[in-house]
C-alpha cells in the first residue's frame, strides 16, 4: 500500500464531473488496485475513489488515475507532497468476530440457567441423522428441549430446528422434545414462523453470557 499526503485538488472525469479544491489530504494506493482520497474526517468513508483495475500515471505534478474498464478518470493536481510511503502489508486473515455461533453455544450451555431455573444440559452437538443439535438439555420438570443457537434468526434456522425436532420426537426415550429458536438477533417472519410451530425464542445478551448472566431472558 502506497501512502501520500499531499495538499491537491482532484477532479473527476466520467458520467458526471466533480471538483475538490486545493487542500490537505491523503491519498490511499492501494494493492488490489484501487485509489481513494480521503480528508481528516467523515470517518473512513473517502471524498472520492476508483474501484479496481486502475492505473495510475504521474506527469510531473498531475497524477492521472484511470479505470482499466470503464475510462473514467481522477485527475489529481499536487502542490506539495509532503509524505510518501510504501509498505507491504500482506495476505490478510480476515476479521474474526467475536460471538460466533460456536462460542454462544458454549456459553450457552455452561449457563444453561440462563434459560430458566433447574434447567440442566444433556449435551452439545446432540447427534442427529441429519446433523447435530446445537445443546440438547432438560427444563425444571424434566422434559427435553433442543436449542439451536445462530447470531442471526433467519427463518432457515428455524426450518432447521423443525427437522430436528421431528427426528428427535421419533426417540420414545426423549419424546416430547420441544424446541428452542436462541439468538442475538431474531427476524420478525422467524419469530412468526417459529411462534406458528411452537417453537419458543431466546434473544441472547452475549456480554451477559460472558459475565453476569441476564436476570430476565426474553422468552417468546
Amino acid at each position: 500500500m502506497r501512502l501520500v499526503i499531499a495538499r491537491c485538488s482532484v477532479d473527476y472525469v466520467g458520467r458526471l464531473t466533480a471538483h475538490l479544491p486545493m487542500a490537505p489530504r491523503l491519498l490511499l494506493f492501494k494493492a488490489d488496485g484501487s485509489v481513494s482520497v480521503h480528508a481528516d474526517d467523515r470517518a473512513y468513508k473517502p471524498l472520492n475513489w476508483m474501484n479496481p483495475p486502475c492505473k495510475v500515471r504521474e506527469d510531473g505534478p498531475t497524477w492521472t488515475v484511470t479505470h482499466g474498464k470503464t475510462g473514467e478518470k481522477l485527475i489529481l493536481t499536487i502542490e506539495e507532497v509532503i509524505h510518501d510511503s510504501s509498505h507491504e502489508l500482506g495476505v490478510d486473515p480476515g476479521l474474526q468476530k467475536d460471538g460466533v455461533e460456536a462460542h454462544l453455544q458454549e456459553l450457552l450451555a455452561e449457563h444453561i440457567g440462563t434459560l430458566g431455573d433447574g434447567w440442566s444440559l444433556v449435551r452439545r452437538e446432540y447427534p442427529t441423522a441429519i446433523g447435530p443439535v446445537d445443546i440438547l438439555c432438560r427444563d425444571h420438570t424434566g422434559a427435553t428441549v433442543a436449542v439451536e443457537i445462530k447470531r442471526r434468526g433467519e427463518i432457515d434456522g428455524v426450518e432447521q430446528l423443525t427437522r430436528y425436532l421431528e427426528l428427535l420426537n421419533r426417540d420414545p426415550l426423549l419424546a416430547p422434545v420441544r424446541g428452542i429458536f436462541a439468538a442475538q438477533e431474531i427476524r420478525p417472519q422467524a419469530r412468526v414462523l417459529a411462534t406458528d410451530r411452537g417453537i419458543g425464542c431466546v434473544t441472547l445478551d452475549y456480554d451477559s453470557l460472558r459475565g453476569i448472566a441476564p436476570e430476565n431472558p426474553t422468552l417468546f
